[in-house]
């Protein structure tokens, strides 16, 4: 940061402005903990992730909206044990709640892991559709 003694507003070098949306991206760490580290306002470093010039390459889109369609990848491998799967009766799971990351190991060896923020809905969906 650099500027002017006695100067109220603050200049951010191209540099810093990189630096400081480069910590947007690290795991478990949100925009509001980077700007109360640098004294400044949550709306000012959104406005620079939207800059294409300091926004990460890589960005893990935590404010996407959570009415947008995701994709997660998955691989289908072959079972491990020749028993067929069962699926046990659950509750119609509830539309709000959503996790962070879950960490899934079905009966027959296959392991799944969903992270990032997930309806765990469409979680209970994607077992229900693989234990098919």
């Amino acid at each position: 940061m650099a500027g002017k003694k006695g100067q109220k507003k603050r200049f951010w070098s191209d540099e810093e402005k990189v630096s400081i949306c480069m910590q947007t991206c690290a795991p478990e760490v949100s925009v509001a903990q980077v700007a109360r580290r640098y004294a400044m306002n949550t709306n000012l470093i959104h406005k620079w992730l939207r800059d294409p010039r300091f926004a990460p390459v890589a960005r893990d889109h935590d404010d996407a909206p959570d009415d947008e369609t995701v994709f997660l990848p998955v691989e289908v491998s072959e079972p491990i044990a020749d028993d067929a799967p069962t699926v046990a009766a659950m509750p119609p799971p509830d539309e709000t709640l959503l996790a962070n990351r879950v960490d899934i190991t079905l009966s027959d060896g296959r392991r799944l892991v969903v992270e990032g923020p997930t309806g765990l809905a469409a979680v209970v969906g994607l077992v229900r559709g693989l234990m098919v």
